[in-house]
């Protein structure tokens, strides 16, 4: 039976555990990175790719600002374009949803204390601005220093920086079993490899159960995929990305202009997950009332052709937050799943802080609100 031995070992090749590889590297750990399929296959490179930090719980934000320092840097660090551009990041209301102006107020102010700097726009000023947006809107919320990049490329990315530092990348690579045996973790894989290693890291996403499960540290997780469509190219005159901010799930459309010209439409109504078939099908009901939306919201893109429509697996829990840090019942083992589709711009933050703990035994976030064990109380 073939052995593989590291210091580290990462189960789930997305955009978390890419991203840790590559801190872990950097900070001298031996690291084995294994991918069910091919390196952000599923939701960490079929998502939107919005990197905003506004909107997120103000706990977030610390590791909302972290990853943001590393998203300024993306090209240098990956010594690659992943498309990041910081065009800025608005949210805005609807008129028959004036009480949402209020609490957009107030998150502005608690935000500015975390680091977190936001305009805040009238309707005038919003559609001076941005005479694209339709009539309803009444106030917007603009963060300059966000924007968005393209998913597809990243993950892959920070995989290949991770190897160029000596990183062991392994793709179709199933794993079946994971248990402590003495001091080390023993990974089993389907094809009957076992990696050994006294740290071992579960970044599986929708499948973050299947291996946490043998641990008894399950979580209510659910699965769902996003609705993601792209238009025909257009001139380029859009910078940042735009999303509302609604209570109403059918409302929440966004969109980003990439600079080839396309437009890139998300949100609205999601579709149910299949885990067990890696699959997430597109509802046509779905696309038909994004479109509707986003005719709300910018109703010129409304005029647009789509020539793409997907989706992905994601993997949600029921406070939309992740499962992240140690496992309360073995020491070396550790999650960073769940991410309830808003993880990519929380991404590599997530790994710097994933590869800090593991290396030094403590992190500066506060890793209290996705403790492990808030599903599980009785291995708490």
């Amino acid at each position: 039976m073939k052995q593989i031995a590291s210091d580290v070992v990462i189960v789930g090749g997305g955009i978390m555990g890419s991203s840790a590889a590559l801190f872990l590297r950097q900070r001298g750990l031996s690291v084995t990175l294994l991918e069910r399929d091919l390196i952000g296959q599923h939701a960490s490179g079929t998502n939107f790719g919005n990197v905003r930090r506004q909107g997120r719980p103000l706990y977030q934000l610390p590791l909302a600002n972290r990853a943001s320092a590393i998203w300024r840097r993306a090209k240098e660090l990956l010594d690659t374009d992943v498309e990041y551009i910081q065009g800025g990041h608005m949210r805005v209301c609807y008129r028959d949803r004036s009480e949402m102006v209020e609490r957009m107020e107030s998150y502005a102010r608690d935000a500015k204390e975390l680091g977190l700097e936001l305009e805040l726009l009238s309707a005038p000023a919003i559609h001076k601005r941005f005479p694209f947006l339709g009539p309803e809107v009444l106030a917007g919320s603009y963060s300059a220093l966000d924007g968005h990049a393209n998913p597809r490329l990243v993950s892959p990315a920070f995989a290949r920086a991770a190897q160029r530092l000596g990183a062991r990348i392994e793709e179709n690579t199933r794993i079946i079993l994971v248990e402590k045996v003495g001091e080390d973790f023993q990974v089993l894989s389907e094809a009957g490899t076992v990696y050994t290693a006294p740290n071992v890291l579960i970044t599986t996403g929708a499948w973050g159960n299947e291996l946490a499960s043998q641990f008894r540290e399950t979580a209510p997780l659910t699965s769902f995929g996003p609705n993601m469509s792209v238009t025909e190219p257009v001139p380029y005159c859009i910078k940042p990305s735009v999303g509302v901010f609604t209570t109403e799930e059918k409302e929440t459309v966004y969109f980003r202009q990439i600079e080839r010209g396309n437009v890139i439409i998300g949100g609205s109504t999601r579709a149910p997950g299949f885990p067990n078939t890696c699959r997430t099908h597109v509802r046509p009901q779905n696309t038909l009332s994004q479109l509707q939306q986003i005719r709300r919201l910018a109703p010129g893109l409304g005029q647009l052709r789509l020539i793409r429509v997907w989706s992905g697996t994601e993997g949600y829990l029921p406070d939309w937050q992740p499962i992240m840090g140690p496992s309360a019942v073995a020491a070396g083992l550790y999650y960073a799943f769940g991410f309830s589709g808003a993880g990519f711009q929380i991404g590599p933050g997530v790994g710097e802080t994933m590869a800090e703990l593991i290396a030094s035994g403590q992190t500066s976030i506060d890793l209290e609100p996705y403790r492990p064990s808030r599903f599980s109380p009785e291995v708490g």
